[in-house]
């Protein structure tokens, strides 16, 4: 049976996508690993994003991004739907950023929010 692959909701800029492809290409990255992007609760302003590469579940939905597979469960593109995730290379910012359109706050960490 093939799956289909939906338009992703969320937008991985040209700096993520460069990041995460090295990523992928490090010698101990799991081939058969897909990139979760998704929330959970906690944080200081009451979720906080999931970015990271796993395994694919049951209840995932799959999309994939300049050739990369990005899952994430269904109803967690409520909360990320239209959100950039980029990636920083500064000296005294390097990192994942996330600008997410349906947050009513965010935290000064960045990685938290509340909807």
């Amino acid at each position: 049976m093939m799956e289909a692959t939906m338009a992703a909701p969320v937008i991985l800029t040209a700096g993520a996508i460069k990041e995460l492809k090295r990523i992928m290409n490090e010698p101990d990255h799991e081939a058969n690993s897909v990139l979760r992007i998704g929330v959970k609760g906690g944080g200081c302003s009451g979720l906080s994003y999931v970015l990271g590469f796993d395994k694919k579940e049951d209840d995932d939905i799959q999309y994939e991004i300049e050739g990369i597979p990005v899952v994430m469960k269904k109803a967690h593109g409520l909360y990320l739907m239209g959100m950039n995730v980029d990636f920083k290379e500064g000296l005294d910012n390097r990192g994942f950023s996330f600008e997410n359109p349906n947050a009513s706050s965010t935290c000064g960490c960045g990685t938290s929010f509340a909807v």
